[in-house]
């Protein structure tokens, strides 16, 4: 694992909550992700993590609290403003043009100008966004499929694509809510792989996923929320052995929070 205990903060969350009407789904969170790290973010099923990465992306308002990016404070910034940024995000449903090729999907991600001119980059051999379309499709490992569409791909590769759209304008951050989701245990392990290499490429990666042995094996921090309230962060070595962990994925009572 990296050593990030000198690297900068660049999200820091302070004391976010979220509700949706009466509804409490996050309940005054604060983390800090380093530059330069995998942060992981993990919980139980209904625990708050998608409301969570809604609201420092800007797709749901926080009730409370701050989110500052790069130390600047974002709170109230729409995702677009983000995005430009550097504050990028996965999706759990895959928003892909099926009608494109792999390439294509990740060349319009790369160029905010829209469809027409990002499919007219793929004539011109450097331009930026051509250059950053297949420095994303390189570290996800989709050089094989790029003149694919998407429904000629395995539903990993697929979920590669969505990945490899999120890099595609080489941002700061990634968010990556579920990326695992429907992964074998092959898939799984590639994209931990590829998640890896992201720091070195000067992306931070904060990962949000049901698949522990993902989360646990990539990341250099890891932070838990059950029913939208904090209980447990630490090295994922820590988070094994924290009797609160344990008690909200087991079901067991003697929860002990932290």
């Amino acid at each position: 694992m990296a050593d990030h205990a000198n690297h900068n903060t660049l999200l820091e969350v302070d004391r976010v909550r979220v509700t949706y009407g009466g509804v409490v789904a996050v309940d005054d969170v604060s983390l800090k992700v380093p530059q330069g790290s995998v942060f992981g973010l993990i919980g139980p099923n209904g625990a708050g993590k998608t409301s969570l990465i809604d609201a420092l992306t800007g797709y749901h308002a926080p009730s409370g609290g701050r989110v500052l990016f790069g130390g600047q404070d974002v709170t109230g910034m729409r995702p677009y403003k983000r995005a430009r940024l550097g504050l990028a995000r996965t999706f759990q449903s895959l928003e892909l043009f099926d009608d494109l090729s792999v390439e294509e999907n990740v060349l319009v991600a790369a160029d905010h100008v829209g469809v027409f001119r990002a499919l007219g980059d793929l004539l011109v051999a450097r331009t930026p966004s051509r250059a950053s379309a297949d420095w994303a499709i390189q570290i996800c490992g989709l050089e094989d499929v790029a003149h694919l569409k998407p429904t000629e791909l395995s539903h990993g590769r697929r979920k590669l694509v969505g990945v490899a759209r999120a890099l595609a304008r080489k941002p700061r951050l990634v968010l990556m809510d579920e990326p695992a989701a429907g992964l074998d245990t092959d898939e799984s392990t590639r994209l931990g792989e590829r998640l890896r290499e992201l720091p070195a490429a000067g992306v931070t990666v904060f990962l949000v996923d049901h698949d522990m042995g993902l989360v646990l094996g990539v990341c250099d921090e890891v932070h838990v929320i059950d029913f939208g309230k904090s209980i447990a962060r630490g090295t994922p070595e820590q988070i094994r052995q924290d009797p609160a962990v344990i008690a909200a994925y087991l079901g067991t009572e003697e929860v002990e929070h932290v």
